[in-house]
């Protein structure tokens, strides 16, 4: 019996919102009679800032072991709360592990730097085999909100350090674009190959939440334009309701915003789009079934990623690109960029642009023929790039390498 261990700080658990990865991984190890599967993640729900408590019945449903290493709560996202609570649930995590019976392969996300720090040198210590999956690029995602020069590089020096240290430590290296890929290769010397896999969905789970939550009320003369994912400093929503007002000063009314999802900059949003008098729909975070639905009734997407923001492939391109829809983007990241006029899948715009954004808005607003076109490109991208059915076993084979 092989054992497997996979530490993830921020990932859902069964029976929170939500399209996991790691919760699809260890799905598919622990189908594997031959496989003992743990999933280690926090007692704190990063998404909705509360400890967790689950349901026996999420519990009965599970085929792999579930274990949650106590965390202290905050309340902001950067924050000193914050980086206090995650040094102690790498320091809680040290003694779990420390405990436990040595597992095989250890695989593992980054961030956070504290839990993947401490999961690297335990398997160093131990000679076990150590994977990563780089998710985001920390301190660089930090810098988005707090940058200021000589200051910054400063402050965040140790996490810097920190990250090159799980990076140098991997034995492999995988991630969601070949953005990650690429940085964490560099600080590397052992992996001679890397494996840049796509968050993504499974697409026929998508299509079957599509087609059971499909949305029938809809009036037939309104375009929709979705944005879904975090109301937060990364994501420019400001643009977008510029560019909307820019579009409703025209005398273009028949659209409406729907804006799928939470966060601490969400009462800001409100305001600004009552201030303009812009037709929007708030829905709050939605369970991922409940959110497919709404989505794939939408006309068009907006992906719009602040300026200097570290992310590259992220959950919403995956959804975008299912639900088939032409997507607006502002997102510096030239992998994305490229995705998007390679495949024809939509429009690039200047970041923090509304005139510009606008101009696209209103080419796709104004032309159904080529948002059904570029919709349709985007489902095939989907279909080859972003169906978990078929690139994520790829990781497995990874895993399975790392155990023989």
């Amino acid at each position: 019996m092989k054992d497997i261990l996979m530490v993830t700080h921020f990932t859902q658990v069964p029976g929170e919102a939500g399209n996991g990865r790691f919760n699809y991984i260890a799905n598919m190890l622990s189908k594997d009679p031959n496989k003992k599967v743990e999933v280690v993640t926090s007692s704190f729900s990063h998404g909705a800032k509360k400890q967790r408590k689950l349901l026996s019945e999420n519990l009965n449903d599970m085929n792999y072991k579930l274990t949650m290493i106590k965390e202290p709560d905050y309340k902001k996202n950067v924050s000193l709360r914050r980086f206090y609570s995650h040094f102690i649930i790498g320091r809680n995590l040290k003694k779990y592990l420390n405990k436990r019976t040595k597992p095989d392969v250890i695989y593992c996300s980054v961030p956070s730097l504290d839990v993947a720090k401490t999961a690297a040198k335990y398997a160093k210590k131990n000679n076990i085999k150590f994977i990563i999956d780089v998710q985001d690029i920390w301190p660089e995602a930090f810098k988005l909100i707090f940058n200021l020069p000589i200051i910054s590089n400063l402050i965040f020096y140790p996490m810097k350090r920190s990250s090159e240290y799980i990076y140098k430590s991997a034995d492999e290296i995988i991630s969601v674009s070949k953005t990650y890929c690429d940085l964490a290769h560099k600080y590397n010397k052992k992996c001679n190959r890397v494996y840049d896999v796509f968050l993504g969905t499974e697409l026929k789970t998508f299509d079957d939440y599509k087609n059971k939550n499909m949305i029938t009320n809809k009036p037939s003369n309104e375009v929709w334009i979705a944005y879904a994912g975090t109301l937060g400093h990364s994501y420019d929503l400001t643009a977008v309701i510029e560019s909307l007002t820019i579009m409703k000063n025209k005398g273009f009314k028949n659209f409406k915003f729907i804006i799928m999802g939470n966060g601490p900059l969400k009462h800001k949003f409100e305001k600004h789009i009552e201030k303009n008098q812009i037709p929007a729909n708030f829905t709050g975070r939605l369970n991922y079934d409940k959110m497919v639905g709404l989505l794939s009734a939408c006309d068009i997407a907006v992906n719009p990623i602040s300026k200097g923001a570290a992310q590259s492939i992220i959950n919403k391109h995956a959804d975008y690109a299912a639900a088939g829809l032409p997507v607006v983007n502002t997102q510096e990241s030239k992998e994305y960029r490229e995705l998007v006029d390679e495949h024809k899948i939509g429009f690039n715009c200047k970041n923090n642009n509304a005139k510009d954004l606008a101009d696209k808005l209103l080419q796709l607003y104004e032309n159904k023929t080529l948002r059904i076109e570029m919709g349709s490109n985007h489902r095939k991208l989907a279909e080859t790039k972003f169906d978990r059915t078929y690139t994520y076993p790829s990781i497995i084979d990874v895993i399975n390498k790392n155990l023989n």
